[in-house]
């Protein structure tokens, strides 16, 4: 597993890439995420040169192609779970009760999925804590997947997941190699799913505040937050 033997295999590579982290920066805004001024270029270049490049991430489709001017990129919003129906009111109302309990927490609606953040809060971390154990057991009372990211819980459908999506792109493109970036848990299962596709492929961590010490463990390579990411695709 090498970013060189993607390098060498290119043209019949995927370039499979988070948004949040790894592309744009950290905002303690959802909604004011950006991706780097440079993603842009970079990005229709590799699309030009590569057999495909590929956004997999919760946000929804329409944000990430608002921001990112980049029309000849596949975007896998929601986990791929654009097509799924809104999730019941009921859940909306026991997540929001959920957040009021912990002042300075914001409920990101994505009608097929409801993610709580706490980097408002006036202690994030201990914010996470307290807010895990009823959100995981309201997600599992309606049948529900509930899973972490930095600062955030995600309630969603069963199978809402990273390592399927890739997976799923993997099996459809047919690459001969590939190569995905990520800078959190969930990215653990994309470095999974590529793991087990039996092409070369080459892992990549994006550093930053909060990456997961596992991410960077088991990553081929390691690069500086979403500059760093932008440095080395460049390479490419």
């Amino acid at each position: 597993m090498s970013l060189a033997a993607v390098a060498a295999h290119l043209a019949e590579a995927a370039i499979l890439l988070d948004f949040d982290g790894t592309l744009a920066p950290i905002v303690d805004e959802p909604a004011m995420a950006r991706p780097l001024p440079d993603a842009a270029p970079v990005l229709t270049d590799l699309c030009r040169r590569a057999a495909a490049v590929a956004v997999i991430t919760g946000r929804p489709e329409a944000f990430v192609r608002d921001v990112l001017d980049v029309p000849q990129i596949e975007i896998v919003g929601l986990y791929g779970l654009a097509a799924s129906p809104r999730l019941d009111e009921e859940v909306r109302t026991g997540l929001a009760h959920i957040a009021a309990g912990e002042p300075g927490a914001e409920v990101e609606d994505k009608e097929v999925s409801i993610a709580l953040h706490t980097r408002r809060t006036a202690d994030p971390q201990t914010a996470l804590a307290r807010i895990r154990k009823p959100v995981r057991e309201l997600a599992a009372a309606h049948n529900l997947t509930s899973f972490e990211g930095k600062l955030v819980l995600e309630v969603a459908p069963p199978g809402a997941r990273k390592g399927g999506a890739v997976q799923e792109l993997l099996e459809r493109l047919r690459p001969t190699a590939a190569l995905y970036a990520g800078d959190d848990l969930q990215d653990l299962e994309a470095f999974d799913a590529l793991e087990r596709s039996e092409i070369e492929t080459c892992r990549v961590a994006v550093v930053g505040s909060g990456t997961p010490e596992r991410i960077i463990e088991v990553a081929d390579v390691e690069v500086d937050g979403p500059v760093g990411l932008l440095q080395l695709l460049r390479t490419l």
